[in-house]
């Protein structure tokens, strides 16, 4: 078995669905369900024995500590933590609290609990943290794509967050060999993504009518990485990364920003249809503060090393995507008027 953190978030909840699909492996799901944690995103393992999800803080130590000595996982993803720029720049006091003392007080469990493990166990066991490309700052147009050698030059709350908690995960595999794994992702799409991102947002305002606004010139490029086959990435360094190491998963899918929303408004045009092109509903708003201008990742390590490549190009994602919350908009509209929050897990599949 093992235990996830933040598995009722976007990227989390597709890691448990993806999972359980290759594998019959049980997994704790830890999760707080602040506002982005969202039970729906379960659904589908209602009933379903190899899943077991308890509502809690990955900082409260003695919570994890207990959890760890019952369950015995061979392995802790820790995927939980505050990951929207847009609130780390009005709130950052919580994203430190989260990402930087959340993970903290989860390594401290974690090595604490690790250090008293018999072999092999104690030589089986890893700490697979999932991070961000936005640690490593902006490119420049004509600069190459970050490598896992790259200088850390956050520019956000967020962005400061994450460094953080990378070097902790770093420090303590350094320091006391817990064995460690870190990945820095791409930009994530795909199903499930709560409705503040910039695709599921865009999908959203559009179907309402409502303006789409995109910062400045909109000329901002991200790397886009569909968030199946970043689930298939972790499986991979789970299954064979080296403890200590850092391996970047990116989609080599770089857009900018106008041009994701332009694709998303022509698959909508064609799906569900309005009376005009949904381009015309596009409007442009002053730019975000210290808006990154590009990210990159090359991912060369990763397919060198553990055999792993995207399956997904852009253009057949986000087609699955676009897809997706057209048929799901039941799922939205319970995000849009809070009634997600109310979900519960039903008895006997919660501790």
């Amino acid at each position: 078995m093992i235990l996830v953190t933040g598995g009722a978030g976007f990227i989390g909840s597709n890691f448990i669905l993806d999972w359980l699909a290759h594998s019959d492996e049980g997994i704790v799901n830890l999760d707080q369900l602040t506002y982005a944690g969202n039970l729906n995103n379960l659904a589908a393992l209602r009933g379903d024995a190899r899943h077991l999800f308890v509502r809690g803080d990955m900082g409260e130590q003695s919570l994890v500590a207990a959890l760890l000595a019952r369950h015995r996982p061979r392995a802790l993803v820790h995927f939980a933590a505050e990951s929207h720029v847009d609130r780390s720049i009005a709130a950052p006091g919580q994203f430190i609290a989260t990402n930087i003392g959340g993970t903290f007080a989860l390594l401290e469990a974690a090595r604490a609990w690790w250090q008293c493990l018999p072999e092999p166990e104690r030589a089986d066991f890893r700490f697979l943290h999932v991070s961000t490309d936005e640690v490593y700052g902006s490119l420049g147009a004509d600069q190459p794509a970050f490598t896992e050698r790259s200088a850390y030059a956050p520019n956000s709350p967020y962005a400061a967050s994450k460094a953080a908690s990378d070097h902790l995960v770093r420090a303590s595999f350094h320091t006391y060999g817990l064995p460690t794994l870190t990945s820095n992702c791409s930009n994530n799409y795909g199903p499930y993504q709560f409705p503040e991102k910039l695709i599921p947002l865009m999908i959203a305002t559009a179907l309402a009518g409502h303006a789409l606004p995109v910062y400045g010139d909109g000329m901002q490029v991200r790397d886009w990485l569909y968030v199946g086959d970043h689930c298939a990435a972790l499986r991979c360094i789970l299954a064979a990364g080296h403890p200590g190491e850092v391996y970047n998963v990116g989609g080599e899918n770089d857009m900018t920003n106008i041009d994701v929303v332009r694709t998303l408004c022509d698959l909508l045009d064609a799906a569900a249809p309005a009376r005009a092109s949904y381009r015309r509903q596009i409007t442009h708003v002053a730019d975000r503060a210290g808006h990154d201008r590009r990210y990159a990742v090359d991912a060369g390590k990763l397919r060198r090393e553990l055999g792993w490549t995207p399956a997904e190009h852009f253009a057949s994602g986000i087609a699955r995507t676009v897809h997706w919350y057209l048929a799901q908009r039941a799922w939205a509209d319970e995000i849009a008027s809070g009634a997600y929050r109310d979900a519960r897990w039903p008895s006997g599949g919660a501790a």
